[in-house]
């Protein structure tokens, strides 16, 4: 049985970029799932952070793929 390792490529505490993220991915064939935890203490108690994951092997090209999209959205 192959054991698989989950990596964080992308966080955010905005639902929409978390979307996009995971849609260019899907996009792309990359198996990814999004986490939810709590932020430090530094934030409100309620606030929340998203976190994109995907296997370790996959790290590489996600990184591309969100570089590209992080690119393209500069403000």
């Amino acid at each position: 049985m192959e054991r698989t390792t989950k990596v964080s490529v992308f966080e955010s505490d905005v639902q929409q970029e978390i979307q996009r993220i995971k849609s260019r991915l899907d996009e792309k064939g990359i198996e990814n799932s999004v986490e939810n935890n709590y932020m430090t203490f530094t934030t409100t108690p309620t606030a929340t952070t998203l976190k994109v994951m995907v296997d370790l092997k996959d790290e590489p090209a996600a990184f591309e793929i969100i570089d590209t999209w992080l690119q393209e959205n500069e403000q």
